[in-house]
């Protein structure tokens, strides 16, 4: 995942406030893998002074976001305050849900919801599968898009301007030996996701996992979310996906759909 990356009022505007951003990186430096890090840890990763990243996680304590055992710190469970406002205001993942239940239900596998944030998917709803997954996921668990079917199939849906764009900046690196490494064998993937309406990706962010997604549009073709199943390599085969299991995905994707227009009419 991106490393939290701090711009100034150069860079927005004289409206901005330095010490907001400060503070969110700091509590974007905590990952899966970085659960717990020292101060002279988030200093490195935030790219900040160690006496400025004191004050912010100290602060942060203060307000019951971060905790501490004297030594490392860590992100305490009222951060999900943060996040909660946005999932409640939304209807998309309350509309998803049921759908999302029935198709894990049919299939036996892990089938979810994403939507893109920056370079990243966020899972914005989840349902797991009693099978055992290569990768620990929940609502609110975010990877690099360009690794993942759910982040291909919303980058097939920005855009050209501002895909390129974001081309432009973007930086592969290897999850697995079969993560794609070329930018232009990533757009040539993109452009294929967009003229078949769905997405295929075999082991690139686990080695094993395997995932197949489709894109959910809003009433005027927008694409607004993506959804998923994903599957254990070992129980079937890429052939066996795309011939049983995208079909299901893009009825669910349907249904889904027709509920969003729905729930907009009302």
């Amino acid at each position: 995942m991106s490393e939290p990356v701090l711009k100034g009022r150069e860079e927005y505007g004289p409206h901005f406030v330095q010490s907001v951003a400060r503070a969110l990186s700091v509590m974007r430096s905590f990952t899966a893998q970085r659960r717990s890090q020292t101060l002279t840890e988030v200093a490195r990763q935030t790219g900040l002074d160690r006496a400025t990243a004191r004050r912010l996680l100290l602060t942060l304590a203060d307000l019951g976001y971060v905790a501490s055992d004297g030594r490392a710190f860590e992100l305490t469970p009222r951060t999900l305050e943060l996040g909660y406002a946005y999932l409640s205001s939304m209807s998309l993942p309350e509309i998803a849900q049921p759908h999302l239940q029935s198709l894990a239900r049919e299939l036996n596998e892990t089938a979810a919801l994403a939507v893109l944030d920056g370079e990243e998917i966020v899972y914005v709803s989840l349902v797991q599968s009693t099978r055992l997954m290569a990768v620990k996921i929940s609502v609110g668990t975010r990877f690099d898009a360009y690794t993942t079917s759910m982040g291909r199939v919303l980058l097939a849906g920005l855009p050209d301007a501002e895909l390129d764009e974001r081309f432009a900046r973007l930086k592969l690196e290897a999850r697995t030996d079969h993560t794609i490494r070329s930018t232009r064998t990533l757009r040539d993937e993109i452009d294929r996701v967009r003229k078949q309406g769905w997405s295929l990706v075999d082991s690139e962010l686990e080695e094993g996992l395997r995932g197949a997604a489709a894109p959910v549009r809003d009433r005027g073709g927008q694409v607004v979310a993506a959804a998923n199943v994903s599957v254990h390599a070992g129980r079937t085969t890429p052939e066996l996906v795309e011939r049983d299991y995208i079909p299901m995905i893009l009825r669910t994707v349907r249904l889904i759909e027709a509920d969003l227009v729905s729930a907009v009419a009302r």
